[in-house]
């Protein structure tokens, strides 16, 4: 099925765009994106929680508070991601929120690309001025925004739902950034979503924190997090339709956002550096919720699981034993484990290695059920195997 194309301008109130202004070393590429509302709108935000914080960051935490979460426009960058440039950095995420032409503090920046190198200004100062510009409520302005938030990316990632609600309908569209520095606890990326209708402050906050937390948390690529994360979400109320706090709607809206933000977070994890397929690490019968999860991230984040995903070898004795050793309450005879619904591990036994088994484990994406056999929590969290292409990339990638 194909794909949408430029979704982050569908809900009514947002025009985009996207434009080259060198930036990246590919001079064709665009490398600033501008989303802007038609008139101040609700935003929730959720950022890094990495100590060593980019400039854009603090900066646009700063104008989330100082704006009361009223926001006009989001402007980004690729092929820089201005962290650990001290104060000069901030001035310059400061400066390049001065550049929109609206009130700054209503205007949040994002950054993603090389660290330590100072934002080129001159350049951010003539794209800006040309993507204010270009500025459209098209497809086409929706899709240049996105290729100006792309690194490494194999592709475009985007999302969109669309809810019927009493003879009317409100459109919710997400994109996103992200291939490498993978980790849960805010997957190294950049998001945006928008939708057209209308929520609190708060309840939009509210939602958006638990929609990251089943998605872009819940997935790891090399267990490295980044400086620059953040995903924000604007609400326009363009479609005349309000999402009461507590309603029927609300678990309607709530649904639809983690749904797209978890096809966007494993649209990461499918276009991991050099990646081949994906796996999903499902953790059963844990002791308590700390323990699933602990075991799910330790398994999932094993370089020698994901080595043996790679090779599309059906190794249960490193998924195993890396349960064990994890930390979490683990009875080695309780042990059990399934690859795609295949019984390979059960009460502490490996099980024969059959053909089928084998055929699966070559599957684009492959599921991992762990049952430790010890209580009723459960967690999942999602990742990619480790191979040459990967090592290779990030080997050659400099600082």
């Amino acid at each position: 099925m194909k794909r949408p194309a430029g979704v982050i301008t569908h809900p009514m109130g947002f025009s985009a765009s996207g434009v080259a202004c060198g930036i990246k070393t590919g001079k064709e590429a665009p490398d600033v994106a501008l989303l802007a509302a038609d008139q101040p709108v609700t935003a929730a935000a959720v950022f890094t929680t990495n100590k060593v914080c980019a400039a854009p960051v603090l900066v646009s935490r700063e104008h989330m508070k100082t704006s009361r979460g009223r926001i006009r426009a989001v402007v980004a960058n690729s092929g820089n991601a201005n962290a650990c440039t001290g104060k000069q950095g901030m001035t310059d995420a400061r400066s390049t929120a001065e550049l929109i032409g609206v009130k700054p503090h209503e205007v949040l920046v994002a950054s993603t690309g090389l660290i330590g190198r100072p934002l080129p200004m001159d350049k951010m100062d003539a794209g800006i001025r040309r993507a204010v510009e270009k500025l459209s409520s098209d497809y086409r302005g929706g899709a240049g925004f996105l290729r100006g938030i792309m690194t490494t990316d194999r592709f475009p990632k985007e999302s969109e739902r669309s809810i019927q609600v009493a003879g009317k309908e409100f459109r919710l569209s997400g994109v996103v950034k992200g291939a490498a520095m993978i980790a849960p606890d805010m997957a190294t990326m950049l998001s945006f979503v928008t939708t057209d209708a209308a929520l609190g402050r708060a309840q939009l906050q509210k939602l958006l924190a638990g929609a990251v937390g089943r998605s872009f948390n819940r997935i790891t690529v090399d267990g490295h997090m980044s400086t620059n994360d953040t995903c924000v979400a604007l609400a326009s109320g363009r479609s005349g339709v309000t999402v009461t706090p507590g309603g029927r709607l609300e678990k309607k809206f709530a649904a639809a956002l983690e749904d797209v933000l978890l096809e966007l977070a494993l649209l990461i994890v499918r276009d991991g550096e050099g990646a081949v397929r994906t796996a999903e690490l499902r953790v059963s019968g844990a002791r308590s919720a700390a323990d699933a999860e602990l075991a799910a991230r330790a398994v999932a984040g094993s370089t020698l699981v994901r080595t043996a995903l790679f090779g599309g070898d059906p190794n249960w004795g490193r998924i195993v034993s890396m349960a064990g050793a994890c930390g979490c309450a683990f009875t080695e005879a309780k042990t059990s484990l399934k690859i795609n619904g295949l019984p390979i591990y059960r009460n502490g036994r490996p099980l024969p290695v059959t053909k089928e088994i084998e055929k699966t484990m070559t599957a684009d994406h492959v599921v991992f059920d762990l049952s430790l056999g010890v209580g009723r929590a459960s967690s999942v969290v999602y990742t990619c195997d480790l191979g040459h292409s990967y090592v290779k990339l990030n080997a050659e990638y400099t600082t």
